[in-house]
């Protein structure tokens, strides 16, 4: 896509990201996914957003952690991906979902997750969320992990709300050359792709 660029959470301001997450992602600040419902229900928003702007210590790019990149179009911030360790996704440890069928270990911090993405408002439906899993891929592939895991929705051509699309729809991660593991539910799928000379 024409004049797109991907930066590390870091090395993005707190306003470029501010800019992407409204509505209900705005309330969410990324946290759910990490917290877990039940301490995440009950955490004013103003809260949630004061951990993840310490999470991802944005506009710090000598910073040696974050949790996510930021995509641009032309120097517009246009979305934001959450990728980290799988094992620091509270929510994720608590669902049957990324566990059904398989032996895995939740704390093995070689294998990391794309928990959600979100693409702003006025520049949804343009395909965006195809290089932002590719890039996340990326992301978490330099940052030394094994594997990546993506746990997306199967939509069967039907509108699905933008929120509940959080996760990701199953093309963009199959594109990015993920191959599914299981299919724990109707509507969802856990995909993952190795990398091979990590460790994976």
């Amino acid at each position: 896509m024409d004049g797109l660029r991907f930066a590390p959470a870091n090395e993005a301001p707190w306003d470029d990201l501010q800019a992407i997450l409204t509505g209900a992602a705005g309330r969410c600040q990324c946290q759910r996914q990490r917290l877990g419902d039940h301490d995440w229900w009950y955490m004013p928003e103003a809260e949630r957003a004061a951990i993840l702007q310490a999470e991802t210590h944005c506009g710090d790019p000598r910073a040696t952690e974050t949790i996510g990149i930021v995509a641009y179009q032309h120097d517009e911030p246009v979305a934001w991906c959450a990728v980290d360790r799988r094992s620091v996704y509270g929510r994720l440890r608590g669902s049957p979902v990324p566990w059904q069928g398989r032996d895995e270990d939740p704390d093995d911090d070689s294998v990391w997750a794309i928990a959600c993405m979100v693409v702003r408002k006025g520049h949804r439906g343009a395909g965006l969320t195809y290089p932002l899993v590719a890039a996340a891929a990326e992301h978490a592939r330099s940052r030394g992990a094994s594997a990546v895991e993506g746990y997306p929705m199967l939509t069967d051509g039907k509108k699905v709300i933008w929120d509940e699309m959080s996760v990701g729809a199953v093309g963009p991660f199959l594109a990015a050359g993920f191959q599914e593991v299981t299919h724990p539910t109707k509507r969802r799928l856990v995909m993952r792709l190795d990398f091979l000379g990590n460790g994976g």
